[in-house]
């Protein structure tokens, strides 16, 4: 276990699973720095997490983290990956062998690694001492302040509580979850003059209290931006999952005046994922949240606006302008559009799995209830790669992952590398062949009835969890009678606009429609929403980027 000590120190940890390593390491630290920080010492990256979240509880600040790379069960990149979540703003320090500086390296793109040392690091005056007050020098002129939080009071089994929380997760907002029926939480209730009849309560860090909270009205309160700085631009980006980040960042970065619009959250379905392990660049993997977060930042530092929670209902043509209507009324105007609304998860048709919705059954990984689900039995339904990054995610603390797929096989809709994982894993079992029949429950999910394909039989289990990845469907209603899409919904553009040689109704110019552009001119389309798109990250940031090349052609002879 982590060793604690006075709590008034900035802390400095080590983290190694060799007891007479770790005591060298918190040594050496002690006699350099003991007298300014707190030197806490952790044998392993589960008991180091634990410290970590304690402290962040307590308020107290943590400036760097010294982590060994080879310990079992989680290695110094996976501890440090996590420790990222908890304590972003801490420098970061991997302990390695001489054999294992190419994963140092690695671990460069994975965690943001500030520096490694190679053991053993005696002399420390000559190489340790020097990198930590290098370190401890930048954290110090940082912004290492406690970001304050907002505070969430909800039930374990209210759905609004869930949706609240994952918006906030998935934006990157510091919050603190309470209970209702629990001591605290009650006394934010009782301050906030309310029963608990009505949740979650959310009370910002100036002290504002909203009760049952609409996703505008919390986004603005939390100091996300919802309302566009001018009224006409250059791009205008609908969408902010990999394809409308790469967008906005490319289209900014290349001297656009370019505003993202999003109706949730940043990352799309990719944000939702606990592991991204076949995207370029990243061979340890990488979570969605955490490529969402690095994509947004660098898309505002080229000067991208990025809108949040605001729901885009219509598109018009004006004349050479695009304009973009929003479900308020107000709108936004541009030289041209990038359509990457991506596509939402269909919904499961079970009697019963629509009542529970947020009380047990959820769809997408919904990681702000995987600490919930420790020591329990869950079942996932579907079979394609979002499906096994959640099973591979959840089955690490749950008891049980029971992975439920209509086909028969994964081999269909999952990727190579994650079938092979999924059959390593002792705790994931698949069932081929098998639907759920229903959803029951009294007020949250208790049981499912499963029904196998093959023989029809039925059968009853227990569960109080159900993730669900049934394939997707876009969203493009709104465009209906602007832009074509095919049978499904989804959006037509280039070669698939001109396929029998003529070009699509109502097109004026003399040109075919570029490769992404929609039978509007200067409206294209990049990513999931795509029809025949490859449904991968990495084609989705590609699309995003190419979409923007077009822009320029569009708009150079326009």
């Amino acid at each position: 276990m982590a060793q604690a000590a006075e709590p008034t120190r900035t802390v400095i940890m080590t983290v190694d699973d060799d007891p007479g390593v770790s005591r060298a390491v918190a040594r050496d630290l002690r006699r350099r720095y003991g007298q300014s920080y707190r030197i806490v010492r952790a044998e392993s990256g589960e008991s180091a997490l634990e410290a970590l979240r304690e402290l962040k509880l307590r308020g107290d600040l943590v400036a760097v983290i010294l982590a060994d790379y080879r310990m079992p069960r989680m290695n110094g990149i996976e501890f440090l990956e996590q420790a990222l979540d908890v304590y972003p703003g801490a420098r970061r320090v991997l302990l390695t062998a001489y054999a294992d500086t190419n994963a140092a390296i690695d671990a460069i793109n994975v965690v943001d690694l500030d520096h490694y040392l190679l053991k053993p690091w005696d002399p420390p005056e000559e190489k340790l001492y020097p990198v930590l007050d290098d370190l401890l020098l930048a954290w110090r002129r940082s912004d290492h302040r406690p970001v304050p939080s907002t505070k969430v009071v909800g039930h374990r089994w209210s759905a609004r509580s869930s949706e609240v929380r994952e918006f906030l997760a998935r934006n990157q907002v510091p919050y603190r979850w309470y209970s209702s029926d629990e001591p605290e939480g009650r006394r934010l209730l009782r301050a906030a003059d309310q029963d608990g009849q009505r949740l979650p309560l959310v009370v910002t860090p100036d002290g504002t209290p909203m009760v049952e909270p609409e996703a505008p009205e919390l986004a603005a309160r939390v100091g996300l931006a919802t309302t566009p700085a001018a009224d006409f631009y250059d791009l205008v980006v609908v969408g902010g999952g990999p394809a409308g980040l790469g967008a906005a960042v490319y289209g900014a970065s290349e001297g656009l005046r370019t505003v993202l619009v999003e109706r949730s959250a940043t990352g799309g379905q990719a944000g939702q994922s606990s592991r991204i392990e076949n995207y370029l660049g990243f061979p340890d993997g990488v979570s969605g949240g955490q490529l969402t977060d690095r994509a947004r930042r660098q898309a505002a530092k080229f000067g991208a606006e990025i809108l949040t929670a605001r729901e885009v209902t219509g598109l018009e043509v004006n004349g050479a302008a695009r304009t973009v209507r929003f479900s308020d009324g107000s709108a936004v105007a541009a030289h041209s559009v990038i359509l990457a609304t991506g596509v939402s998860y269909r919904q499961l048709p079970a009697p019963g799995a629509g009542e529970l919705t947020g009380c047990g059954v959820f769809y997408g990984s919904a990681l702000t209830e995987a600490p919930s689900c420790k020591g329990q039995d869950i079942y996932i339904v579907g079979g394609a790669n979002s499906a096994g990054q959640a099973a591979m995610y959840l089955s690490r603390g749950a008891k049980s992952v029971t992975l439920l797929v209509r086909g028969p096989s994964l081999a269909a809709s999952m990727s190579y590398y994650l079938i092979q994982q999924i059959e390593e894993s002792p705790n994931i079992s698949v069932r081929t062949g098998t639907v759920v029949e229903a959803a029951h429950g009294s007020g949250h999910l208790e049981r499912l009835t499963l029904r196998d394909l093959a023989s029809g039989r039925t059968e009853q289990v227990d569960a109080q969890w159900m993730f669900v990845f049934i394939g997707a469907a876009p969203l493009t209603d709104w465009l209906d009678g602007t832009v074509l899409r095919d049978e499904r919904g989804f959006i037509l553009a280039g070669p698939d606009l001109t396929a029998d040689g003529l070009p699509p109704a109502g097109w004026e110019l003399d040109r075919p429609p570029y490769h992404l552009e929609t039978n509007v001119p200067g409206v294209f389309v990049a990513g999931d929403a795509r029809a025949e798109s490859a449904k991968r990250v990495a084609s989705a940031v590609g699309e995003g980027a190419m979409a923007v090349m077009l822009v320029h052609r569009y708009l150079e002879q326009s």
